[in-house]
């Protein structure tokens, strides 16, 4: 079949759907992780550069940020920081290739009209995984942009909490019995 959708109606229509709205939302939580590695790049390195040129105008400090946009990169200049732990560049590597997974694979599991349901159930569990790796990179990226806006410590709740509203609310419209 050389098209996306076809005449033929899908042999698994709710099923298809909810998986198809699970992928757009982690893709969501994915768009919102590689935004926040990004700003907090660019705040990283535009204290380090004002430390180093306490003389620099302010243009010329903002002229010094990064222009990367890749999140790959952007991870790993982030971990040449000297506050960012090894036990966090591991969930930010894993978080980054969750991201990948999830914007390059994500919804594709089949031809919506074709795929049976033991096929989306198999695709949504390695999505889930994903998600899951997803979200504990987001956690350490997102408590980091709180210090940075709230200029206070994140507040230290379960970890886990915020994994379980991740998968909560990307799965929720999924049947999974």
């Amino acid at each position: 079949m050389g098209w996306s959708l076809s005449h033929l109606p899908p042999r698994e229509p709710t099923l298809v759907d909810a998986a198809l709205m699970a992928a757009g939302k982690a893709l969501y939580i994915s768009n919102a992780f590689e935004s926040k590695c990004r700003y907090v790049l660019r705040i990283a390195e535009l204290e380090s550069y004002i430390e180093s040129h306490p003389e620099a105008t302010l243009p010329d400090a903002i002229a010094s940020l990064s222009k990367e946009k890749l999140l790959g990169p952007t991870i790993a200049t982030l971990k040449l920081f000297p506050v960012v732990t090894s036990d966090e560049v591991s969930l930010l590597e894993k978080a980054r290739d969750a991201r990948n997974f999830i914007a390059h694979e994500g919804a594709a599991f089949g031809y919506v009209f074709s795929v049976r349901e033991k096929h989306i159930r198999e695709h949504l569990s390695k999505l889930r995984v994903a998600v899951s790796q997803l979200a504990q990179g987001d956690d350490v990226v997102s408590r980091w942009v709180y210090e940075i806006e709230e200029k206070v410590i994140a507040p230290r709740g379960s970890d886990s909490d915020y994994l379980v509203m991740v998968d909560t609310w990307v799965f929720n419209e999924v049947d999974c019995t």
